[in-house]
């Protein structure tokens, strides 16, 4: 049912959430209530000056009679019945659902984003307590210091009678061992203390730079027009505090300019918007490698690429040294990623690029497009081993092609479980 056709069921259920009786509500419109009846029906079609006089006593615009829900409310209910999986819900019903009964509708695409927001939280959190380094050692600290406490300890009670020197001297090492403890708890705890929002609360030197990234929104004007260079930019970022997280920063910063002068923003836009994306003429047209076409549109502005777009660049090991996200496309914030990714075939056969269509597990299962190479790192020599490279841009797909390469995050918040590259079970299940 078209939306315009559902205004009498919009009158008629906030007529009701108001405890409004028909036959008033006609009378403060100055119709009858047998007219007022067949709007609410939807067997007549109003407009004007009485959808206006009807809009006032009901305390709402007219457009929420006219229009019902909003384009977001509609898209979000669509979105949470395509994550339930089994097609189970009225799609072609879902103006009609949110029209007539607004307050639910927005329940149920609140709760949706609510249950979205906890599973990226579950995962973050996962992944933190998995692989973050700072914590690991965090434990150990606190670990070894009682373990030595409970040494020392054991000596004094199981002993006999200790010479006052020995005594004296383990009765130190208790006081310097439960102080050592008390001050690595603290520091723990306020690792873990989500609420404390000080600046020296960064965490990761990689999160402050990637922090000050996306505070940026991966774009840099003033790099793209020569008006700054990346040490200035980097003194001047607040997020960045640790002189890491600054070196980490400046050598991505360096690297964009690079990219930057090689494909000029000006240059790139209009081949873009008149020929679309296409890296391979990109290179020909820039006389470039692939490697700088794939992070140069990795980091485009959306209204310059047209739409979102995700960026990874890994080393030899697998580990990740610059990650752009995508929204759906989940990527660790630590540890190892899903050995399926394309960037990691890529690696295996160096200069050669691929193009896979990739679908990532999830509650949502969204489609991406994925084009990735890897590249030696550092200038070819006899004497040298090459130093590979690789970097993968993800580009997302309104459908998913049946043949896609089902990819995770990581294996602990994978749910598949039947994946031949799993190396740990996963905490989630097939449903999550």
């Amino acid at each position: 049912m078209a939306r315009d056709t559902l205004t009498g069921s919009r009158i008629r259920e906030r007529r009701l959430i108001l405890g409004i009786r028909q036959a008033e509500l006609a009378r403060k419109a100055g119709i009858s209530a047998s007219y007022l009846n067949l709007i609410e029906h939807n067997r007549r079609r109003i407009g004007g000056k009485l959808l206006v006089g009807l809009a006032q006593v009901l305390g709402v615009e007219p457009s929420m009679l006219t229009e019902g829900a909003e384009a977001a409310l509609l898209a979000a209910l669509r979105e949470a019945a395509a994550d339930a999986g089994a097609k189970v819900a009225e799609l072609d019903r879902t103006d009609e659902f949110a029209g007539r009964f607004p307050g639910w509708a927005e329940v149920l695409a609140s709760n949706h984003q609510r249950i979205a927001r906890l599973e990226r939280t579950v995962e973050t959190l996962s992944d933190r307590l998995t692989h973050d380094p700072h914590l690991a050692a965090s434990l150990h600290e606190v670990l070894s210091t009682a373990a030595a406490i409970r040494s020392t300890a054991s000596i004094l009670a199981e002993t006999g009678e200790l010479e006052p020197e020995w005594r004296d001297r383990f009765h130190n090492n208790l006081n310097e061992d439960s102080r050592r403890l008390a001050e690595s708890s603290r520091a723990l705890v306020n690792f873990l203390d989500e609420s404390d929002s000080s600046a020296e609360r960064r965490g990761m030197p990689q999160e402050e730079a990637e922090e000050f990234l996306l505070s940026n929104s991966y774009h840099f004007p003033e790099l793209e027009q020569g008006r700054s260079n990346p040490k200035a930019l980097v003194a001047a970022a607040p997020e960045l505090v640790s002189d890491s997280a600054r070196l980490i920063a400046r050598g991505a910063l360096e690297q964009y300019q690079k990219d930057a002068l090689q494909m000029p923003l000006a240059e790139v836009a209009p081949i873009i918007q008149s020929q679309g994306v296409d890296p391979s003429a990109l290179a020909r047209r820039f006389d470039v490698p692939l490697p700088v076409v794939l992070r140069r549109l990795g980091v485009l502005p959306v209204d310059v690429l047209g739409h979102e777009a995700g960026l990874v660049v890994c080393d030899a090991s697998g580990s990740i040294l610059f990650r752009k996200p995508v929204a759906g496309f989940a990527l660790p914030r630590f540890g190892a990623s899903c050995p399926l990714w394309p960037i990691y075939t890529a690696l295996q056969r160096p200069d050669v690029p691929l193009r896979r269509n990739v679908v990532q597990q999830g509650r949502s299962a969204l489609g991406f497009e994925c084009l990735a190479v890897a590249w030696n790192h550092v200038p070819s020599s006899f004497d040298r081993d090459p130093l590979y490279h690789a970097v993968m841009l993800i580009l997302p797909r309104r459908e998913v092609p049946p043949q896609a390469q089902p990819v995770g995050s990581s294996c602990r918040i994978c749910p598949r479980q039947t994946c031949e590259a799993r190396r740990e079970p996963s905490i989630l299940k097939e449903e999550f």
